[in-house]
């Protein structure tokens, strides 16, 4: 990938932004957090600590920053982080209605200028997890973990990758791309509803580049829509991501004897 994916995302973001407001103020307003496309719930998949009280905690890519506000709600001091200028000014605004203290930062979360061994928590929902390229960020989020600091992230499962039509249009049962050699897509010019770069991983290619940084994996989870579900997210029929994972989850760790 040799184009521009930082300006491409911005723009498509800040473009996009309005759209999301009524969604950041929804989720805002939840004191219990839900995850995802299909919004499956924390006490089913558990991507936070029940109790952050005393620890330092990054949202990597926070959009309307809905994720940095339920881990404020649990006691940590939260820093969350967004390309996207018109996203922040929506997550600032709704965090001065609800009387929430979060440090907002625009910034690439490639390249967040933030001090080593900074956090003992970080998190990205379709933020950095999606929209950078995972060796880069990764060890961006490697250097900004202190040792024994754990890192969840929620995405596209790479089945869903290739099995979206290459127009843009939503998932089906064919296979439309190759599995070897993923690195994801570029939705910029595609004839339906297009919009950025995003970027994926084998299975094995994520497993593969977290030992090359040094993360342990904790657990991993493959999500599928809920039986009620029906219609189609984020480009998902709810019938496919019934019988097909939609989204995984990573929970890795930085080891206590790695090096900050």
């Amino acid at each position: 990938m040799s184009r521009d994916h930082v300006a491409i995302n911005r723009a498509v973001w800040d473009a996009d932004a309005v759209n999301w407001t009524k969604a950041g103020r929804r989720l805002w307003a939840s004191r219990a957090p839900v995850w995802g496309n299909w919004g499956r719930s924390e006490t089913e998949l558990k991507l936070l600590p029940t109790d952050m009280s005393g620890k330092d905690a990054v949202e990597l890519g926070c959009g309307t920053g809905y994720v940095a506000a339920w881990m404020a709600r649990r006691g940590a001091t939260v820093t969350a982080i967004d390309v996207s200028s018109n996203q922040l000014a929506v997550a600032r605004d709704l965090a001065k209605e609800h009387r929430i203290d979060i440090r907002f930062l625009e910034a690439n979360a490639e390249h967040t200028g933030l001090p080593d061994a900074s956090f003992d928590f970080a998190i990205s929902e379709y933020g950095a997890a999606i929209w950078c390229p995972p060796e880069i960020w990764l060890r961006e989020a490697w250097r900004l973990l202190r040792p024994g600091g754990k890192l969840v992230f929620l995405g596209n499962h790479p089945i869903s990758l290739i099995c979206s039509p290459l127009n843009g249009a939503p998932c089906d049962t064919l296979l439309h791309r190759p599995y070897a050699g993923m690195w994801g897509a570029d939705w910029t010019e595609v004839e339906i509803d297009p919009s950025g770069v995003c970027f994926n991983l084998t299975v094995s290619g994520w497993i593969d580049l977290f030992g090359q940084i040094g993360f342990s994996i904790d657990s991993y989870q493959e999500i599928f829509a809920p039986d009620q579900a029906g219609g189609t997210r984020g480009s998902v029929p709810a019938e496919w991501a019934k019988i097909y994972p939609a989204e995984q989850i990573w929970h890795l760790e930085k080891p206590l004897q790695a090096d900050a």
